[in-house]
């Protein structure tokens, strides 16, 4: 959500951008609830923009709600004139049915805007129309960086697919979601890299996999998962004299490094970070069940996985997973 709604902010909101708006915040949090984007006008007007990559039944409620929690806890008074009406504005690619009648039989007033992407040659742009109009509101440039890929030897070309998966990282994840393609492919010439629609695995069969990168379509970014040794028969500070169990581990990034893993047996899951947790409101959340097992609510940081703080801050986190990674699966095959 933060990767898609900095885009999107530096696309509408510089000062000579959608009418004018100045930013003031992006994700925002108003009484446990994300704002992707607050603004305000040229007459000191809120604008509250929400951003969403599908479509979304339940869009106005959520507006509504911050609608409310912003008027009662009034944010950024010294920029907002609070006595001005506030905008309530909704970008998504096409829009439920519900939504419109929401729309209609609410007192507040939304406006609605469809986005789509066009490409021209190596430059893309982002068109924005007002749900229901066929004429193009505006467009804009979308600063493009394409993924650098350095040539190495005996290592093939990514695939377009996850070029594609990639576009949603920052450039330190890109770097490392390649670093670990590189090693693992160059590790035994048994690897091989398996492409589907869905996922890409690494590993010498279906059943001896190394590693697998999906792509999660509500955070539109690549998740990777590796086959490590689970944090309840390794973390650093539960571990024992037993060997440790291998399964599929979940890693999360914070958009430089990993972060945090967490076993995952199959599909994402429902295990969050904990700071992920904190920004759902307390009534939504689960009954919240901490562990090291895959029954847990929230994952593992990765320095309690990998070992002692002391060390921590001189390890490139891709490198220690992935070598890490490759062991337990030379040990398997």
């Amino acid at each position: 959500m933060a990767e898609r709604s900095s885009a999107i902010f530096w696309v509408l909101c510089p000062k000579q951008s959608l009418h004018c708006y100045t930013p003031l915040k992006q994700q925002y949090i108003s009484n446990g609830e994300i704002c992707d984007i607050l603004a305000v006008d040229d007459d000191k007007g809120l604008v509250i923009l929400e951003l969403k990559n599908v479509e979304d039944r339940y869009l106005i409620q959520q507006l509504t709600r911050y609608y409310a929690n912003l008027l009662e806890e009034k944010p950024f008074s010294q920029e907002v004139d609070y006595s001005r009406p506030v905008r309530l504005i909704a970008i998504a690619p096409n829009y439920h049915r519900h939504n419109l009648i929401d729309r209609n039989h609410s007192r507040l007033n939304f406006e609605l805007f469809q986005f789509s992407v066009e490409r021209e040659e190596n430059s893309f742009h982002l068109l924005l129309q007002e749900h229901g109009k066929e004429c193009i509101h505006k467009k804009y440039l979308i600063p493009y960086e394409p993924l650098e890929t350095l040539i190495i030897e005996d290592v093939p070309e990514p695939p377009e697919l996850l070029i594609k998966w990639l576009g949603g990282c920052t450039k330190e994840e890109q770097q490392g979601f390649m670093k670990v393609r590189s090693k693992i492919l160059t590790c035994n010439r048994r690897m091989k890299e398996i492409v589907d629609k869905r996922s890409i695995q690494y590993g010498s069969g279906k059943t001896k996999l190394c590693a697998e990168i999906c792509f999660l379509q509500k955070s539109q970014k690549p998740i990777l998962f590796l086959w490590l040794p689970t944090p309840s028969t390794y973390s650093y500070f539960w571990r024992g004299s037993k060997k440790p169990i291998v399964g599929r581990l979940r890693v999360w990034t914070n958009g430089l490094t990993i972060s945090h893993v967490g076993h995952i047996p199959d599909g994402f899951g429902t295990m969050k970070t904990k700071s992920e947790w904190e920004q759902i409101p307390s009534e939504k959340r689960p009954r919240m069940i901490e562990s090291l097992s895959s029954n847990s609510s929230t994952s593992v940081d990765i320095e309690g996985y990998i070992g002692s703080p002391d060390s921590i801050e001189k390890l490139d986190f891709w490198d220690v997973l992935s070598d890490l990674a490759i062991e337990k699966w030379l040990e398997k095959i």
